[in-house]
């Protein structure tokens, strides 16, 4: 029947099909990434060596709160805000983050300012 005295060889086990789905990984992370959809917020130091001119234009990123000048205002009224204190999209617009806010709320604090025209926006670090 079965002769079990023997001994059989022990093989050893290929890596061939572990590499295969390594690679296959690596090819399916590689056509389902996106790529190139980076994008970039223009930043003015703070001073930069320009004059601040006009009426102050302040706005303070809370956790929870948005305020222009001290007074709480929605995003989405922030630019109609603005353009009244401002003449053209070249005036700078200070932004301050207070100290525990998310950095995702500032930068899209920041992306509606983009939006809506305003090219300077001054970020200072809150005191």
């Amino acid at each position: 029947m079965f002769d079990l005295s023997t001994p059989r060889t022990r093989r050893k086990p290929s890596l061939t099909p572990m590499i295969d789905v390594v690679f296959l990984l690596l090819v399916f992370f590689m056509l389902a990434a996106r790529f190139g959809l980076d994008t970039t917020l223009p930043l003015v130091v703070a001073g930069g060596g320009v004059a601040y001119d006009g009426p102050l234009r302040l706005v303070e990123v809370g956790a929870e709160a948005l305020t222009l000048n001290g007074v709480a205002v929605t995003p989405e009224g922030l630019a109609a805000r603005l353009a009244a204190l401002t003449d053209g999209p070249d005036d700078m617009i200070v932004l301050r983050p207070a100290a525990a806010t998310d950095l995702q709320r500032v930068v899209d604090v920041m992306g509606v300012l983009q939006a809506a025209g305003f090219a300077r926006v001054v970020l200072v670090e809150a005191s």
